[in-house]
């Protein structure tokens, strides 16, 4: 059984958005907008084959997008 690569995410901190792995304290790179930091993470998430979660100013979820291999995906109802 291989080990799942973390997911990405964009959340906000103070005035700026910040890309992360998934359970990383660390952020991957720093955005000055939500839009801009999406393409950074939509980037990695392809990259890497994984999710890419962003966040609203409030903490929810405002927008999941797969980039991983499922054989199964579900109707993506957000595009």
């Amino acid at each position: 059984m291989s080990k799942r690569k973390p997911n990405v995410w964009v959340s906000p901190r103070d005035d700026k958005w910040i890309v992360h792995r998934e359970n990383s304290s660390q952020p991957s790179d720093v955005a000055s907008t939500q839009a801009e930091a999406n393409e950074i993470a939509r980037r990695i998430a392809q990259n890497q084959r994984v999710d890419r979660i962003t966040q609203g100013r409030d903490g929810r979820i405002v927008s999941h997008d797969s980039y991983g291999n499922d054989p199964c995906p579900p109707k993506d109802k957000e595009h």
